[in-house]
């Protein structure tokens, strides 16, 4: 983690440091400074601890044991119990659209903004190593198929965001905004029930930045700003159909949901990219605040 940032802003202290790949954010409508490295202190802690934990990228971990178990049994403890429960239900809820072993179709879509799309019987070999149905889960056990890898990157960074609202909670109740890579929370409203004023970057406009305000609960985005493929006029988007291996056609560029909590808001902004062009259909009948480009 690199060194810890904290300025005052008007009438706010805001910290910055980066994990989980993204820039993150602590802003804190309190006086004291030292209450500000105190909370900026908590979160950061937390954030890498959670990161650390859940990260594919790492050998020391329950993710890097059951992505190299080659077939036999692994237990984990229960906080990872409880994340690998909630992406089953999401799957379950989804018709099997959000899915946790569709990460190593990586091995074929590099999303880097250029033309390279992946031929048929590429993905299709990937393909083999896709699906959740595979997988036998129960009671904190896991037996998954060699070659095969769960991800939880897809829920990850909203559950770290919740959990350090949680503890700002515990340190103070004063108003903190929680923003870790543009997945974000506020632990309360505001003093004078003022707002949080939030920019959203609005895709393929040349950057235009849209604002919108937040007394309470959390936003979460998905979208395909940064990562895309473009061949012979059309993009493809980092969203990818794990039943098909192929990325999703005419989802909206960037969705925005908000929501009571950023694991809420981050699955259904996930799920709705997953439905294409039928986003906004499936976003209507969960009765939500949602922005789409």
């Amino acid at each position: 983690m690199k060194e810890l940032q904290l300025v005052k802003e008007n009438d706010c202290w805001r910290g910055r440091f980066f994990a989980m790949a993204s820039p993150c954010e602590v802003i804190m409508e309190v006086d004291s400074k030292a209450l500000a490295d105190k909370i900026l202190k908590a979160v950061s802690g937390e954030a890498i601890r959670i990161e650390q934990k859940f990260s594919r990228y790492r050998n020391d971990n329950d993710i890097y044991a059951i992505n190299n178990a080659v077939g036999k049994v692994v237990s984990v403890d229960a906080e990872t119990a409880r994340l690998i429960d909630f992406s089953d239900e999401l799957y379950r809820m989804s018709d099997g659209l959000f899915d946790i072993t569709s990460g190593v179709l990586r091995k074929v879509w590099k999303f880097d903004g250029s033309d390279n799309v992946p031929t048929p019987s590429a993905v299709e070999e990937v393909l083999l190593n896709v699906g959740w149905y595979k997988v036998q889960w129960k009671d904190q056990q896991l037996i998954m198929r060699p070659d095969m890898e769960i991800d939880l990157g897809g829920v990850g960074k909203e559950k770290n965001v919740d959990s350090c609202v949680q503890i700002v909670r515990e340190i103070t109740d004063k108003s903190v905004l929680i923003n870790f890579g543009g997945d974000l929370a506020t632990s309360c409203e505001r003093r004078n029930k003022s707002f949080w004023s939030v920019g959203r970057l609005i895709t393929g406009k040349d950057n235009a930045v849209s604002l919108f305000q937040l007394r309470r609960g959390a936003i979460a985005t998905s979208g395909d700003a940064y990562r895309f493929l473009l061949k012979d006029g059309v993009r493809y988007s980092h969203v990818l159909n794990p039943k098909t291996g192929w990325s999703v056609p005419d989802a909206p560029h960037t969705v925005s949901v908000a929501a009571p909590t950023c694991i809420e808001a981050g699955m259904l902004s996930t799920l709705a990219m997953l439905h294409g062009k039928k986003a906004e259909d499936f976003l209507k009948l969960q009765e939500v605040g949602y922005w789409l480009d």
